[in-house]
């Protein structure tokens, strides 16, 4: 799934484009999305001008003179810049055409979403999806000892508690298992029991890991693409223990262990990761 840093590599892209401009046509070619795409939309959104294009937690927002666009990647979507020119692929479901730009909405799984909220509705930050969201990693007020004190009542497994995104939003499945690892912490620790000590370990290595995954461009996910329609530069690549079972740990040489956590798998070294 495109995680918090594929997002945001994608807001970047598009923000280098899409603001200031007019949108001629916004095309839906197929509705059926995790939610439908409002039918409306086309007709709402057509000769309006952007006014930018921002993000909150893994969601993208498209911001209009009258209201935002909310866009989700799903499972395994992009939103790429095409040529003018370029034909459809399989799985290409709305596109947004500008004087000199076009951009496709590609989502193999259809798990995605293309959502309205007019300024009349109030502030897109308190629509249903977003009011929600724990802080924004790189907001400068998550410290280490916000972390403790967001962490300090929760008794469910700090990995879980991670993927949640109520105490902090984006670190997905990928970055938890790297950021624990950074941390020398035990997945399966009730975050509860985390010291001050552990939590200030755990929020560097949370900024650590989110960092180098947006130097890089995201992590691997076979179908992801930024924006400019090319592959992320493969974070996981260089990634310690995700996907790394039976492999040896980096510092230990402990092989890296599987298990399977909320229906997501998780990777750590039973030795370098205490509880």
């Amino acid at each position: 799934m495109p995680e918090l840093p594929e997002v945001e590599t994608t807001r970047r892209g598009i923000a280098t484009v899409m603001p200031g401009q007019i949108l001629r046509q916004f095309i839906v070619h197929e509705s059926r999305m995790r939610w439908p795409i409002p039918e409306e939309l086309p007709a709402l959104l057509q000769a309006h001008r952007v006014l930018a294009c921002e993000r909150r937690g893994k969601y993208l927002l498209i911001r209009f003179e009258h209201g935002t666009q909310i866009i989700h990647l799903g499972m395994s979507g992009s939103l790429r810049r095409v040529t003018l020119e370029a034909p459809l692929r399989k799985h290409d479901h709305a596109e947004w055409i500008f004087d000199e730009a076009r951009f496709l909405l590609h989502d193999p799984r259809r798990f995605g979403a293309v959502l309205w909220h007019p300024d009349t509705a109030g502030p897109v930050l308190a629509h249903p999806l977003l009011a929600h969201l724990g802080i924004e990693p790189f907001d400068p007020q998550f410290t280490a000892e916000y972390l403790y004190k967001a962490l300090h009542t929760k008794t469910q497994a700090i990995k879980s508690v991670l993927l949640a995104g109520r105490a902090v939003v984006g670190v997905g499945n990928i970055y938890a298992s790297e950021s624990l690892y950074l941390a020398g912490i035990d997945p399966r620790l009730p975050a509860s029991r985390l010291s001050r000590a552990r939590s200030v370990r755990l929020h560097g290595a949370i900024l650590q890991t989110l960092n180098q995954a947006l130097e890089s461009g995201g992590s691997t996910l076979r179908d992801y693409v930024n924006a400019q329609g090319t592959p992320g530069a493969y974070f996981t690549l260089h990634a310690a223990v995700y996907d790394r079972a039976g492999e040896p740990c980096p510092r230990c040489a402990t092989p890296i262990r599987r298990i399977v956590q909320g229906q997501r798998a998780t990777y750590f070294c039973p030795y370098c990761q205490k509880r």
